[in-house]
């Protein structure tokens, strides 16, 4: 898996003093353009704690490699201001956990210059100052640089350069089409909650299956109706410094549970939400979930996600339909532009919500065939003439032998289907027959 460089730039580094919380931001992009220190928001938080808790922890995920750990790049999170809300996101260093706090309206008092998506520092003397935040001290946030924010080198240029694997982005595009996928499978109050992520296994690794229990949760370590995939249980490591400011719990699940699948899993805290989205397994990346490859492998989604794209003004909730009205176009394509937008980073998927969001990362659209390997080679075969229709059925041919597809179950009879029957997305016969098939119905 290759990897990009890329250069955090700060005008300053990001400090916590007397209250007043500056985090400085690198390039990004805002309601007029790239811009190469934006400015989204300056005034309080009236909930200085679980905040400072909350952001802590999304910093640590991006510092954590949950499977191997061992020590790697700092990364610094990805901020999206929505106009009402601050978005708050992070991925970690093994690409199999997303975290995300949302900062609502009733948790800002203060004023919005712009809208838009950055970086901002994250350093070590930020994070010990968050970790010391009380309960009752005054909490002023500015995301850019403001009057109140605190510089300590002279206003130098900080940077840091840093991989950024193409897993990542995968990731954040994986993330959106997996989630909104699911739906609630359990809401636990404050004290439910807490108790019941406090008597889970202390072993890091161990992988469970939770299933709802009248107000509970039961644990188990086989699936059941309703049950939920908790596979590495020390991924759920930052939701547990936030426990004495929950007041809910919620788990989201696949629509159709069955085997080891994603889950979410949502602290309600006073004023915001913070999330952790998990893969199926500890050890899997989200990067290869192939959730994203039936939209992609549409023939419209790249001039459709154009379209769609100039459209978003970064709204914390897209609303699908009145998206697909002043598009022009139906539901279904607007998802797969939404997909396809995914890609580049540019949306990401609320599940509190249940909408999309506008978002941007500094990842090159052009770059999707790339990151999608399976979605080449199916590419590839069809341009070879290499499949071949028959009914419902397709032959298609391989320097390993031809391979049997089944258009509408999605199977094959070559090795990668049998090892992962369809839940890390359809492999690359299936999408080349697929493509052919829409093809020759679109061929007069």
């Amino acid at each position: 898996m290759t990897s990009a460089t890329q250069t955090y730039s700060y005008a300053s580094p990001s400090s916590l003093v007397n209250g007043h919380l500056g985090l400085s931001t690198s390039g990004g992009r805002a309601l007029g353009g790239p811009a190469l220190a934006p400015r989204f928001f300056s005034g309080l938080v009236t909930q200085a704690a679980p905040a400072a808790a909350a952001l802590l922890g999304v910093a640590d995920v991006a510092l954590t490699r949950y499977h191997q750990p061992r020590p790697g790049w700092t990364r610094d999170p990805v901020v999206t201001c929505g106009g009402d809300r601050l978005r708050f996101e992070s991925f970690s260093a093994c690409g199999g956990v997303y975290a995300r706090l949302d900062l609502l309206g009733d948790a800002l008092d203060g004023e919005v210059f712009d809208r838009g998506t950055t970086n901002v520092d994250v350093n070590g003397p930020l994070r010990e100052a968050l970790a010391r935040v009380g309960a009752r001290d005054p909490l002023h946030l500015g995301v850019g640089a403001d009057e109140l924010t605190v510089t300590t080198l002279g206003g130098a240029v900080v940077e840091k350069k840093v991989p950024l694997p193409e897993r990542w982005l995968r990731g954040f595009a994986e993330v959106q089409v997996i989630a909104a996928g699911m739906d609630l499978r359990a809401e636990l109050p404050g004290m439910s909650a807490v108790r019941f992520l406090r008597s889970l296994p202390r072993r890091a690794a161990a992988d469970l299956w939770v299933t709802p229990a009248g107000r509970d949760l039961r644990v188990g370590d086989r699936p059941g109706p309703g049950a939920v995939c908790l596979s590495g249980v020390g991924r759920l490591a930052t939701l547990l410094p936030l426990l004495r400011f929950a007041k809910s719990l919620k788990v989201y699940g696949p629509a159709e549970p069955g085997d080891a699948a994603s889950s979410a899993w949502e602290l309600e805290l006073p004023g915001m939400r913070y999330t952790l989205a998990l893969s199926p397994r500890r050890w899997r990346g989200f990067s290869g979930e192939g959730a994203v490859l039936a939209d992609l492998s549409t023939d419209e989604a790249e001039a459709d996600a154009d379209l769609v794209g100039m459209l978003l003004n970064f709204e914390p909730e897209v609303e699908i339909g009145l998206l697909a009205d002043r598009a022009g176009l139906s539901v279904p394509r607007v998802r797969a532009a939404l997909t396809q937008l995914g890609t580049a980073g540019r949306v990401g998927y609320d599940l509190a919500e249940a909408a999309h969001f506008h978002r941007e990362l500094p990842y090159d659209r052009d770059h999707v065939q790339t990151l999608n390997p399976r979605l080449s080679a199916a590419r590839a075969l069809v341009e070879a003439g290499a499949v071949q229709l028959a009914g419902g059925s397709a032959r298609v041919r391989t320097d390993g032998g031809v391979r049997e597809v089944d258009l509408a179950e999605g199977s094959c009879t070559c090795p990668w289907w049998w090892d992962h029957r369809g839940s890390r997305g359809p492999c690359k016969h299936v999408l080349a027959a697929r493509i052919t098939a829409r093809a020759a119905e679109t061929t007069p």
